[in-house]
């Protein structure tokens, strides 16, 4: 069940296949297992972005500021079909770096007599280092996240739900709860979650969470990223960058700072419009697919992937369990790096994690069945090629 006539088979019946055609894809020969870090680019965004370059930037000009202030906003309540959030609870804006370095102070300020930060040792190295960066400025302490880590004078954890070499998912309710009962609080980091699986945020307990909207939401390079704060929190959030897009009264120059009530606070300064609008129609797209959807061909593909490694003889860490697991499997070779760059001359794009990792992202919306039989064999004739 693991040749090339069978990823055929999948692909004709795979429900979301017709979604491909809804992406600008110049070569359809193209292996492209990268998805997980630069999504495709949905044909819509495209008729988007030349609508509001031609129309609401050179026709209307500032004007079209009128319908563009609240884009953030309204743009972030797209995220209740995707994140399970409610309406009011999501913004777009910024990166991922600096919404994570917002987060942690939030949480700081929701745990004023708490001095110490936790994250994991192996952690994305931008969450590893804003954590670092923040307890460095205000002389606070940094733990580790391992098993059974001491949580009851922590501040906050910063952890990704999903490890973004080994695709591994992180139980996110049982850890939510254990630093709740502890007293700490957690950001989650949902950059390789959202637009990949299923995710509740309110039935998982989270309250405070960003990530990024360019890898499986397809929002395009330097998309802008969000931020999730439940509504219970953000009245009383305190984030230390003060911009006049947080401000109540925006437009009354003259007036000290007073932030919205909402999650508005967490704004800065002028929005990236077109960004905006570009990912506004990878986050509709994933949307009008549907996560369950999204996610039960995401576990298909996965899944697959997993039983052509193990037919070929090659070695993963991804989990077997699907429901542990993310959209991406690792694959691990000594020489990773050197075999990224051949399998680029043969037309199959994926990615490389060290030390030894081989990653390939498998993207539900674009992704065929037999584009991941064809790049784990063209991997794996390059290694069965080297000298041993």
């Amino acid at each position: 069940m693991t040749s090339r006539d069978r990823a055929l088979e999948l692909d004709r019946a795979d429900p979301l296949a017709r979604y491909r055609d809804e992406f600008f894809i110049p070569d359809d020969s193209l292996v492209y297992l990268d998805g997980n870090s630069l999504g495709r680019t949905p044909k819509r965004t495209i008729e988007r972005l030349k609508q509001v370059v031609e129309g609401e930037w050179a026709s209307d000009l500032i004007l079209s500021w009128e319908h563009w202030l609240d884009l953030p906003r309204r743009i972030g309540d797209r995220f209740i079909d995707v994140i399970g959030s409610r309406p009011g609870e999501v913004v777009i804006h910024d990166s991922t770096t600096l919404n994570l370095y917002q987060g942690v102070h939030i949480a700081l300020g929701l745990r004023p007599d708490r001095k110490v930060l936790v994250v994991a040792d192996d952690e994305f190295p931008t969450d590893r280092y804003v954590v670092e960066g923040i307890a460095h400025d205000l002389g606070l302490t940094v733990r580790s996240l391992r098993p059974g880590v001491d949580l009851s004078d922590v501040a906050v954890v910063v952890r990704s739900v999903i490890d973004y070499r080994t695709a591994a998912l992180a139980d996110v309710k049982a850890f939510t709860d254990e630093a709740r009962a502890a007293g700490a609080m957690v950001l989650w980091d949902l950059s390789h979650t959202v637009g990949s699986i299923e995710f509740d945020v309110h039935e998982l307990g989270v309250e405070l969470a960003v990530g990024c909207t360019y890898k499986f939401l397809n929002g395009g390079p330097g998309a802008p990223a969000f931020t999730f704060i439940a509504s219970n929190l953000q009245a009383s959030a305190q984030q230390p960058i003060r911009g006049w897009f947080a401000q109540k009264d925006q437009f009354a120059m003259e007036r000290p700072f007073e932030p919205h009530d909402d999650i508005r606070r967490v704004l800065l300064g002028t929005p990236h419009i077109l960004s905006l609008v570009a990912a506004e129609e990878g986050i509709a797209l994933t949307a009008r697919a549907g996560m369950p959807a999204i996610a039960a061909k995401g576990r298909a593909l996965t899944s697959f992937a997993i039983d052509v490694i193990d037919h070929l003889g090659l070695i993963t860490s991804t989990p077997r369990d699907a429901a542990h697991r993310g959209n991406h499997v690792a694959v691990h070779h000594p020489d990773a790096k050197t075999l990224l760059k051949q399998l680029a001359d043969l037309n199959v794009i994926a990615d490389v994690r060290p030390p030894d990792i081989v990653r390939l992202g498998l993207s539900p919306l674009t992704t065929r069945f037999v584009d991941v039989w064809d790049g784990l064999n063209a991997l794996n004739s390059l290694i069965e090629a080297r000298p041993s």
